[in-house]
């Protein structure tokens, strides 16, 4: 972040400030992984991260999906409404509260998941590929402390 003085007002460049590069830098990431998932396999980015978060958690409820894919519960319902109605996940009742429904990949979409993924991480390599695996160690703890800080931030309203 770099402010600069101007007769006693403080100026904000945009471009150098952290929100806005880290917002850009995610839009633009997210862009390039969803040609894959859009344009070969015809899934949104809602629909791609409950896929993704249901291969990684296993059996859960919508709202723990909120919760792990940062999305909220209306674009979830839509996602999962046509996930299912397209025979990649179903609903059933959870057992210690049958209000709740739980949500699991069908075989269909678990060989789904399983096609994007190599692709997904490919692309994911391309744009690491040219730090070192110090740096990227160092990325990835830098991103963690981002997160941890935001997060204290966060509760501090």
């Amino acid at each position: 972040m770099i402010l600069t003085q101007d007769n006693d007002s403080t100026a904000l460049a945009l471009n150098d400030f952290l929100p806005y590069r880290l917002v850009v830098l995610a839009d633009l990431v997210s862009k390039v992984a969803s040609r894959i998932y859009a344009d070969r396999f015809d899934l949104t980015r809602p629909e791609w991260r409950i896929i993704a978060s249901l291969s990684e958690l296993g059996p859960v409820s919508a709202t723990e999906i909120c919760a792990h894919s940062t999305q909220d519960k209306m674009t979830v319902s839509r996602a999962v409404a046509s996930l299912e109605e397209r025979g990649l996940l179903r609903r059933h009742d959870d057992t210690h509260d049958r209000r709740n429904k739980i949500l699991e990949l069908t075989p269909h979409g678990q060989a789904l998941y399983r096609k994007i993924v190599p692709l997904i991480l490919a692309r994911e390599a391309f744009l690491l590929e040219s730090f070192t695996p110090d740096e990227r160690t160092e990325l990835a703890r830098l991103l963690e402390a981002l997160t941890v800080r935001a997060r204290e931030l966060e509760q501090l309203g």
